[in-house]
């Protein structure tokens, strides 16, 4: 009895160190750079409701949830969203558990009760967020516009091969981590009306404003360059939408 005992709170403990590790792994965050504060202001940055929220002039009553990349800090991604917000649309960054947005996928229902005066809403995300997107809109299809995928794909449960949601995949030619042969291996998984676009010279960390990251390859375009074809592509997609 006494070695049974002993074995449960070696592994209690075991679990225990096991989590605290992993939490303080899933701390260390992807930070915005200086470039995303110099391209944004951070005086435009809003949070509210566990959200980085940019909000429109003049609304459209389109909103877009976009996911973060694991460990990628949402600002990250405010020089994308602030630009997309001047054409009319809500775009919401979730703050999401431990930094994975697979563990919040459902943020894009919070979104839509937080911002009842968003009729219409698409979801988005970098990397795993794209991931976390995908989940959520392959679960929810009735709730979502469409899809927009930044260096990301489905995961192999989520195949969209069948339905007619409208997606969008930007992906970048020196991507590291979610590399051209990875995107063009999971093809099958997007729907038919999925529009493709490559970024010449483009790379992962560059979806976001938050540095190099570990296992990219290096750009040979600035990130500025990429976040403006990003933005031009997505805008385009958005109005063919008819939103």
């Amino acid at each position: 009895m006494k070695k049974v005992i002993k074995y449960i709170l070696v592994s209690i403990f075991a679990l225990m160190i096991i989590a605290g590790g992993f939490y303080i792994w899933s701390e260390q965050t992807f930070k915005p750079s200086d470039e995303l504060y110099a391209l944004v202001g951070k005086g435009n940055i809003t949070k509210e409701n566990g959200f980085v929220t940019f909000e429109p002039t003049k609304t459209k009553k389109v909103g877009i949830v976009l996911y973060p990349g694991a460990k990628v800090e949402p600002e990250a991604y405010g020089y994308y969203a602030k630009e997309l917000s001047k054409e009319g649309y809500t775009v919401v960054i979730p703050n999401v558990r431990f930094n994975f947005a697979l563990f919040d996928k459902n943020k894009a229902m919070e979104a839509k009760d937080t911002y009842p005066e968003v009729k219409k809403w698409y979801v988005a995300g970098h990397s795993l967020g794209g991931v976390a997107a995908s989940a959520y809109a392959y679960e929810n299809p009735k709730e979502v516009e469409g899809i927009i995928l930044l260096g990301s794909y489905p995961s192999d449960s989520n195949d969209f091969s069948k339905m007619k949601v409208p997606m969008l995949s930007l992906y970048a030619e020196h991507d590291g981590l979610s590399t051209v042969e990875k995107i063009m291996k999971t093809k099958h998984l997007l729907s038919k009306e999925a529009n493709m676009h490559k970024i010449a010279g483009g790379n992962h960390g560059q979806f976001g404003v938050y540095g190099k990251q570990k296992g990219d390859n290096e750009a040979t375009i600035s990130t500025k360059k990429q976040q403006e074809e990003m933005i031009a592509v997505t805008k385009k997609w958005l109005n063919q939408n008819g939103d």
